[in-house]
């Protein structure tokens, strides 16, 4: 919860990767507050009442994945409206003409868009998801400690840039709010 907190204030990308990093840490311990509050919020260094706070935020999640049904597998709705939010600003600083750099970026890394959603399973997916869905992999990968290939190395840092670019206009777009015409 407080990691999540002050990664959705500073860097949207990173906070929406983060949550469904949670969602699988959910699912990896069955979905079970008492064996999150045991194997996983004792691990941290906070006092008793950030404790609870955070069993509080870990309870609401549960209950809304067992509402939303995305116990196995999917993404919580407050996910899915936050990956939108991203989609749709993308969409808007494409078809402005005040966004040469971001446009720059945008076809820089699109063959590498369209050769991993080409691998992928549903070749409809929303480019900005493909990204999304590739730095969660590789993150996935590293974690395990598992090859990644010197392509795939150059790609998701190309992808990397790319989003954080998209992060930073949200950011901006909060704060002062883009000018898009």
């Amino acid at each position: 919860m407080f990691i999540a907190h002050e990664l959705r204030k500073s860097n949207i990308a990173e906070y929406l990767l983060y949550m469904w990093q949670i969602e699988d840490t959910i699912r990896a311990f069955g979905c079970s507050l008492p064996l999150i509050k045991r194997e996983y919020v004792e691990r941290f260094d906070y006092s008793d009442e950030q404790k609870e706070e955070e069993l509080d935020w870990f309870g609401n999640l549960i209950r809304m994945m067992n509402q939303e049904g995305c116990r196995e597998q999917g993404h919580l709705q407050i996910n899915k409206v936050t990956l939108q939010m991203l989609i749709d600003l993308h969409t808007q600083l494409l078809e402005s003409p005040k966004f040469p750099f971001y446009n720059t970026a945008y076809y820089k890394v699109l063959p590498f868009i369209v050769e991993l959603r080409n691998r992928g399973a549903n070749k409809q997916e929303n480019e900005i998801e493909t990204c999304f869905n590739s730095l969660y992999g590789v993150m996935m990968l590293r974690l395990q400690k598992k090859e990644i290939t010197p392509n795939t190395q150059h790609a998701v840092k190309e992808i990397s840039t790319f989003i954080g670019m998209l992060s930073d206009y949200y950011k901006k777009d909060k704060e002062e709010g883009l000018k898009f015409e």
